[in-house]
C-alpha cells in the first residue's frame, strides 16, 4: 500500500512511519519540522520505499499532487501545545483545524477516500462520566479541544458528501521513545536542572490516563483494519489512571533521586483547559479484539528512561 503520513517526523506520526514501512509499505512523511525532528525520520533516509517533503500543507493544489496514488492519508500534523492556545487564539484554528480541511481538500481533489485522524481526550472537556465513552457529548474547555471536534466534524461531512472513509483515534496521553512535550517531559527537564525540586502544575492531585505510543500505534493499526464503518471513532487509552504526584515520585524513582522537594501551583487544573481526570473507556475498541500490552507505570518508567538517557547523549553530543 502507499500511504501519506502528515507530522511523520512528530512523536507519533514517525513512530507510525515506522511501523508502515516496516510492514512493507510505501510511505510518504511529510512535515514542516517545526516540532517534528529530522533525527526522528534520519533512520528511514536512502531507503527506496520511503520519501520525506518539507511542507507545512498549506498549498492544496500541492497536496494534490503528493496525494495522488495514496491509498490512505494518515492526518497526524496538529499544534499540541494546548496552553498556547491561551496567549496565541489562532494557532489551533489555523494548524489543526484549517489545515485539516487542506488535507481534506487536497484527497478530495486526488481521488484519496481514507484517512485516519489523530484526535484526543480534550474534546471531552471535564466529563461527569469516567471513564469516557465514545458517545459521550462533546463540551470542550480548550481551543485546541475546539480545533479537534472541528477537525473531526469536517471528517464526518467530507465522509458522507465524498463517500470517504475516516478513522479517528481519541488519545489519552502518549508517552514512549521520541515523546517531545508533557508531564513527564517536564519532570525529567525540571529534576535534571534542580535535582532537588520539582514544581508540580495544579495541586498534584490530578488523575491521567497514559498509553505507549507502541500500543498506541498497535491500536491505531488494529482499528484501521477492523473498522469497516464509514466514519469510525475509538478512544485509545488504558483501563488505568495515576495520580500526578504518584507520577512524579515513578519519576524520582527512575531517575535514582532523593528527598525532592514537591512545590504546587495550585488549583485542582494545571491551567485552564487542563482536565483534572482523564481516563477514557476503551470498551469500543476492546470488543474489536484490542487491548494496550503496557501498564501504566511501566511506561511511564520506560519514557523516562528514554529521556534521560536523550538529555545524558545531547549534553555529551560532539556533532553540536
Amino acid at each position: 500500500m502507499k500511504y501519506a503520513v502528515t507530522g511523520g517526523a512528530g512523536f507519533i506520526g514517525s513512530n507510525l512511519v515506522d511501523r508502515l514501512l516496516d510492514d512493507g509499505n510505501e510511505v510518504i512523511c511529510i512535515d514542516n519540522f517545526v516540532t517534528g525532528k529530522k533525527e526522528n525520520v534520519a533512520h528511514n533516509e536512502g531507503k527506496k520505499n520511503f520519501r520525506c517533503i518539507v511542507n507545512d500543507l498549506s498549498d492544496i493544489d500541492y497536496l494534490t499532487r503528493v496525494f495522488k496514488g495514496c491509498d490512505t492519508v494518515f492526518h497526524f500534523a496538529a499544534n499540541a501545545d494546548i496552553r498556547g492556545s491561551i496567549k496565541n487564539t489562532r494557532k489551533d484554528l489555523e494548524v489543526n483545524t484549517i489545515l485539516t480541511y487542506n488535507v481534506l481538500e487536497a484527497m478530495r481533489k486526488a481521488d484519496v477516500k481514507k484517512i485516519v485522524f489523530s484526535s484526543s481526550s480534550a474534546v471531552y472537556g471535564e466529563p461527569e462520566k469516567i471513564p469516557t465513552p465514545e458517545n459521550y457529548p462533546l463540551i470542550v474547555t480548550s481551543l485546541y479541544g475546539a480545533s479537534k471536534v472541528a477537525g473531526e466534524t469536517l471528517i464526518e461531512a467530507y465522509c458522507s458528501t465524498f463517500d470517504m472513509q475516516g478513522w479517528i483515534y481519541r488519545f489519552v496521553g502518549i508517552i514512549g521513545e521520541r515523546y517531545s512535550h508533557g508531564v513527564i517531559y517536564d519532570f525529567v527537564k525540571k529534576l535534571s536542572e534542580n535535582p532537588d525540586m520539582l514544581e508540580i502544575l495544579g495541586n498534584g492531585n490530578q488523575r491521567k490516563s497514559f498509553l505507549h505510543v507502541k500500543d498506541c500505534i498497535d491500536g491505531i493499526m488494529f482499528g484501521y483494519n477492523h473498522a469497516k464503518d464509514s466514519v469510525n471513532i475509538f478512544n485509545l487509552g488504558t483501563d488505568e489512571d495515576i495520580v500526578i504526584r504518584k507520577l512524579a515520585d515513578v519519576v524520582v524513582e527512575e531517575m535514582e533521586l532523593k528527598n525532592v522537594e514537591y512545590s504546587f501551583t495550585g488549583g485542582i487544573r494545571g491551567w485552564k483547559g487542563d482536565s483534572p481526570v482523564v481516563r477514557l473507556s476503551t470498551e469500543k475498541i476492546n470488543r474489536l479484539g484490542w487491548k494496550p500490552k503496557l501498564k501504566i507505570e511501566e511506561g511511564i518508567r520506560a519514557t523516562t528512561r528514554w529521556l534521560v538517557n536523550q538529555r545524558y547523549e545531547d549534553k555529551y553530543r560532539t556533532d553540536k
